[in-house]
């Protein structure tokens, strides 16, 4: 199965960081949080990404183009040019496509382009007949990705549904206080439950969604997701875990925080290749 993951966004509520390259190249600890994001999808065996590529793309194309020579030993034939990469089982085993969907395309837009790829369709066709997945490249979480796609599965077999997304309760914007009398006892981030659930990403798709979306200018979260409910084809996969997007340098210092102490609850994976 295929995971596809949107880094063409703008990140304007970030801007301090997204001046020279796009926000899911902005890093928590030394690696790029769609780093983080990818690794997480490898821990459950999913390897074969394609990356919808619009603002500074070329920055991820160099990250991906890079990666191997920076993390294999290298043999250089000054002869004639020849570098051959010798992996030591240290560099992940994924397959990445890097795709140009348009500097100013919206997200449904992005995704569109995308299905082909994604869907295995062939010569002459819109799309093709495998599920997918589908995730933004700024946040991270700790989502068992086998329920959700024994979730999607059930449903997409007794019902038809067409798409799953996962919904969450992320922390409060500001902090919880608790008391004691008038003193304050503690204080710490608590889910937002008073808003409730909110889209979290994380989706699983079938090709035929590509109908809901009518070109470039469609953000995926407005007509084809409310088109989609309306015609019964979208579940909710209620995640009770961990989830954080990065949408502001807070949210970052939050997460580098949370990295550097050894309390990162998305790394679901270990520093080893073991597949689960």
């Amino acid at each position: 199965m295929k995971v596809g993951m949107l880094a063409g966004g703008l990140g304007t509520r970030i801007s301090e960081e997204t001046v020279d390259k796009p926000k899911p190249m902005v890093e928590i600890g030394t690696q790029p949080i769609m780093w983080h994001i990818m690794k997480h999808y490898y821990h459950y065996d999913l390897s074969d990404f394609v990356i919808a590529l619009g603002y500074k793309g070329h920055v991820i194309k160099k990250y991906f183009s890079d990666y191997c020579a920076l993390n294999s030993n290298l043999t250089v034939e000054l002869r004639n040019g020849k570098i051959t990469a010798h992996s030591d089982g240290t560099v992940d085993d994924w397959t990445v496509q890097l795709i140009d969907t348009g500097l100013s395309t919206n997200t449904g837009g992005r995704i569109k382009r995308l299905i082909p790829y994604l869907s295995g369709a062939k010569k002459g066709q819109a799309y093709g007949k495998e599920t997918f997945m589908m995730t933004w490249g700024d946040g991270v979480s700790n989502i068992d990705l086998k329920k959700l796609l024994a979730f999607h599965n059930h449903h997409k077999e007794e019902y038809g549904t067409l798409a799953t997304l996962t919904a969450v309760r992320p922390p409060a914007r500001f902090g919880h206080l608790e008391f004691s009398g008038e003193r304050i006892a503690k204080f710490s981030e608590k889910p937002q439950t008073a808003e409730g659930w909110i889209n979290g990403a994380f989706f699983v798709l079938e090709p035929e969604v590509f109908e809901y979306i009518d070109g470039d200018a469609t953000l995926f979260e407005k007509e084809p997701l409310e088109g989609l409910a309306a015609d019964g084809k979208l579940m909710a996969y209620k995640h009770e875990g961990f989830w954080q997007c990065m949408d502001t340098l807070r949210d970052k210092k939050r997460l580098e925080k949370m990295w550097e102490t050894g309390n990162a609850p998305w790394k679901t994976w270990s520093d080893t290749l073991q597949l689960v």
